[in-house]
């Protein structure tokens, strides 16, 4: 290890240092109860609140994967996904935030996900809190395997070592930390986590649109390329049978850029409705000490996310005219190592270093939010309201199933889940960018709809929400796996139409059954009203 790259690992080894500080000052009042566990006890501020989502949303494809996309092929599809992802940040703390915070506490104090869909509907089989909770395993297991690739991709990049040692080692602490405090100090370290990504986005932006020349400078390589400064179309880098770009006489080659038409523009800013459905952002929400404080928090929120999304995009632009032929970054999955190439280039090795950590911060604050929800999940809401499972743990430790025994059965969980992580992420050529939009496209269908039917539709019945889930995490998978490999108007991102599928059942099966109970809609009142403040 050479001087240089002693001095980043010392930086971010310092930073990691100070987030475990963080889990253990938080770690005893974490662990008086699973709501402090799970939800804080719902004492997040504005800042916390705000800084916290939005760091745990974006993760390492904010750093590697959004930048590594507009390298690759353009600002069209990265550009688009960033507008749908700013309005819908904006949209979501605007209309959700309040009521959902009011409705989480009128519907039996819920602090989770599934605990508050079940709650909303009286359900007394746990259907609806049962498939919840399994497609938050689901898809948030994918989640986790995207945050696993950016360790392993980050470390094994700067250090040398392994990708697949290096995997596992980011695992490794990730699960130790997320252990360790809960979502107070995963909350609390998001919102560093926050500060310390804009800063590392911003910081590269500015020093690298300086290196390449100054913006006229980065515009007119940008324009020297088919297609890849335009909206409407996309470049088109040409690879070879492994998909490496070829490189003529020291010039990256491009084909005839690709139309990105109104409907691919409208699917990819759909990217925004995913919000509706993101449990880590909703638990936020849920979070929040006061609705008064939600205006300064959608301000916060809304502000940060403009600035990292824009600075993340045109990261990627300056990185084609500062490394257009760099050997590392001539693939699609190896382009997402574009802003770690330029940190590194462009900084003193220690603020290199620092900037490092940014990319570590939002990883890190995405997976502990990750593994931890889906964990709770499955304590939650399959272990706790199961009695067989609950019986078949006394049985084993001679004791009886308490709260206590909840955060447990959470922390093993928690393991699985990561292992099963783990095991997905193992390929070294896998694009962070796909597999956050895939399990982003999951959430937003699954439990989008069904959120905001919730919030703001009296008439939502039981059957109705249940039908809407299962429809929309159905025609995502349907879609991704059947229908998008035909091409045409169906290589479409998948959110879109399952999002707009499970609005359609939630409606038509809802009107064809039978309308909720009077309490039912008593308590929807009381939440619309805010009878109820906090």
């Amino acid at each position: 290890m050479n001087s240089s790259t002693l001095q980043i690992f010392l930086a971010m080894a310092g930073y990691m240092l100070i987030v475990i500080g963080i889990g253990i000052f938080y770690a005893k009042r974490a662990n008086k109860s699973s709501e402090d566990y799970f939800i804080g006890g719902r004492s997040l501020g504005p800042w916390v609140a705000a800084m916290s989502a939005e760091a745990s949303d974006m993760s390492g494809w904010l750093l590697m994967g959004l930048p590594g996309v507009a390298y690759w092929c353009g600002i069209a599809d990265a550009a688009w996904t960033a507008i749908g992802l700013a309005i819908g940040t904006y949209v979501n703390w605007l209309i959700v935030a309040k009521r959902l915070r009011r409705y989480s506490t009128v519907a039996g104090n819920a602090i989770t996900i599934p605990e508050f869909f079940s709650n909303r509907f009286h359900e007394k089989k746990n259907i609806i809190m049962t498939l919840s909770a399994v497609f938050i395993l689901i898809f948030f297991t994918v989640y986790a395997s995207s945050c696993f690739v950016t360790c392993g991709k980050l470390f094994s990049t700067l250090f040398g070592y392994s990708y697949h040692s290096m995997l596992i080692v980011g695992a490794l602490f990730v699960v130790f930390y997320t252990f360790l405090g809960g979502f107070l100090a995963e909350s609390v370290s998001d919102f560093m986590q926050a500060v310390v990504m804009i800063i590392a986005l911003v910081t590269v932006l500015v020093t690298g649109t300086v290196h390449a020349g100054g913006l006229d400078a980065v515009i007119a390589n940008a324009q020297a390329i088919p297609g890849y400064l335009s909206l409407t179309s996309m470049a088109t880098p040409i690879t070879d049978a492994d998909g490496v770009q070829q490189v003529v006489n020291g010039v990256a080659q491009f084909g005839e850029p690709t139309k990105y038409g109104l409907l691919t523009i409208l699917s990819t800013m759909s990217w925004g409705l995913g919000y509706f459905g993101i449990p880590q952002v909703l638990l936020r929400f849920m979070a929040i000490r006061k609705t008064s404080e939600l205006k300064k928090s959608r301000r916060i929120a809304t502000v940060w996310v403009i600035i990292s999304l824009f600075a993340a995009v045109a990261i990627g632009v300056i990185g084609r005219a500062i490394f257009p032929t760099e050997a590392n970054l001539l693939t699609s999955g190896g382009a997402e190592n574009v802003f770690i190439n330029l940190s590194q280039f462009l900084l003193p090795a220690l603020l290199a270093g620092v900037v490092m950590a940014g990319i570590l911060a939002a990883t890190i604050s995405s997976s502990d939010s990750y593994l931890l929800i889906a964990s709770s999940a499955f304590a939650k809401n399959i272990y706790e309201k199961s009695p067989k499972a609950t019986a078949l743990y006394k049985k084993l430790t001679k004791k009886d199933a308490d709260d206590k025994s909840v955060m447990w059965i959470s922390r093993i969980a928690l393991t699985i889940i990561s292992v099963i992580g783990v095991a997905v992420a193992w390929d070294e050529d896998s694009v962070i960018f796909d597999i956050v939009s895939f399990a982003w496209s999951g959430f937003g269908a699954t439990f989008g709809p069904l959120v905001l039917f919730s919030l703001f539709w009296k008439r939502t019945s039981y059957p109705g929400a249940i039908a809407g889930m299962v429809s929309g995490a159905a025609t995502v998978f349907i879609w991704k796996l059947a229908l998008k490999p035909l091409g045409g108007v169906f290589g479409i991102y998948e959110l879109m139409p399952a999002f707009l599928v499970s609005c359609l059942f939630i409606v038509v099966v809802s009107l064809l059954t039978k309308k909720p109970s009077k309490e039912i809609e008593e308590e929807f009142e009381m939440a619309k009203s805010g009878v109820i403040e906090e």
